[in-house]
């Protein structure tokens, strides 16, 4: 049986958003929010999505539940991790583990790893999946907050500016 429609002819993607690394820069370099509705119409279309996964910190607050519902509305499975806060007055919700785990089981799955985030402690991770895997790695992040080595690491950055904001 042959099918008309292929989805092995299409771009085969990996999407990972350090939704907390998004929120923080946006707000910091812009005053405004991310566009996820935007950004999956932009690095989704025409692509068989493999993993879109979106690394949150669950507060547990309604605000919080009702944006994970939206992001898993658009397509996205959320990863939460709890909220935790330190007797010394510090906070830990850090998903960078994790993102790395899930980006080194997707690459060899896909053509193309879309990371969204401007962390710097991922330019070996980006380095390692080009280098083992052969797999495009598009970086998003606002530029002025990402690493220069990330930016080097990638494939590919893309700025988050214009469309990419409410």
């Amino acid at each position: 049986m042959v099918a008309t429609t292929r989805q092995a002819d299409r771009e085969r993607v990996a999407i990972l958003v350090d939704v907390q690394n998004v929120y923080y820069t946006t707000r910091e370099a812009f005053g405004r929010h991310f566009d996820y509705n935007a950004f999956w119409a932009r690095f989704a279309a025409g692509r068989e999505v493999v993993a879109a996964n979106a690394y949150a910190v669950d507060r547990g607050d309604p605000r919080q539940r009702q944006f994970q519902a939206i992001l898993r509305g658009i397509g996205f499975s959320v990863k939460l991790k709890p909220y935790i806060q330190r007797c010394d007055g510090s906070t830990k919700g850090d998903w960078d583990v994790g993102i790395a785990l899930d980006a080194m089981e997707a690459a060899p799955r896909v053509d193309r790893v879309v990371l969204v985030s401007g962390d710097g402690d991922f330019d070996l991770l980006v380095e390692r999946m080009r280098e083992r895997y052969g797999v495009m790695v598009e970086v998003v992040g606002v530029e002025r907050l990402t690493a220069d080595s990330l930016i080097r690491a990638a494939s590919h950055f893309v700025p988050i500016e214009g469309e990419l904001l409410l």
